[in-house]
């Protein structure tokens, strides 16, 4: 795969049948990624937590934009409330950098209302949560685990032209880090708007790869462009 930092969509080829004639309905697959697919489409009821008031998302509300969707199994838990505390701790900062954040359970938005009020480290929450009763977003998401009717802890981030292009998941006992996130939405928006690639562990103010203007001196070159020590740095 070239490092090209203009993302293209993913295309799903459709299922086709033994006589491999007729295309099938696809599949929703839980192990699939989402990552290079367009967001899915989406309509929910949702809680405004800045407002204090009940809305309606959808996905529509964040065409054009660097748009975060992260999912959490459920209300009234133990690791959730500080998942969604700490991004709410960096809600201005992402503000700043023109990023949307969703954040989406399968509990009612009754559920979240009364979560959010109660939840003393969620006092002060600007974040609105989705509630999707249905498990339709949470399983068009990839996230959605059947048997059990929760969303594993997913997180999507989606670019201005609605494609995924970085996403992590991960099972119920351990929370995301935050500021690993922040600077992951810091470094595609740099390599989005230079067309230059960021190395590991890359934060601003770092050394890029120049691969829009110097791939072909830098393939299998690259170590006399940055160093193990640089980018641990």
């Amino acid at each position: 795969m070239s490092c090209d930092t203009k993302i293209k969509p993913r295309k799903v080829k459709p299922e086709t049948t033994e006589q491999g004639k007729a295309p099938v309905e696809e599949k929703k697959s839980m192990s699939s990624t989402m990552v290079r697919r367009e967001m899915p489409q989406f309509e929910m009821e949702a809680f405004d937590a800045k407002t204090g008031h009940y809305t309606t998302v959808s996905s529509d509300d964040y065409k054009g934009k660097w748009a975060v969707v992260c999912f959490y199994p459920a209300d009234f838990t133990f690791v959730c409330p500080t998942e969604i505390a700490a991004m709410n701790a960096k809600y201005d900062e992402f503000q700043k950098m023109g990023v949307e954040i969703l954040a989406v359970s399968v509990d009612s938005k009754f559920s979240h209302k009364r979560f959010v009020e109660t939840e003393p480290v969620l006092a002060g929450l600007q974040l609105t949560i989705g509630a999707d009763t249905t498990q339709e977003v949470s399983r068009d998401f990839g996230v959605l685990i059947e048997e059990e009717g929760v969303a594993l802890r997913g997180r999507f981030l989606f670019n201005p032209d609605g494609i995924c292009v970085a996403q992590e998941v991960q099972a119920d006992s351990v929370g995301r880090n935050v500021n690993e996130f922040l600077r992951q939405v810091e470094a595609w928006q740099y390599a989005t708007a230079t067309g230059e690639v960021c190395p590991a562990g890359w934060r601003p103010g770092k050394k890029t790869l120049p691969v829009n203007t110097d791939a072909e001196k830098m393939t299998g070159r690259v170590g006399d462009y940055i160093t193990i020590e640089e980018i641990l740095s």
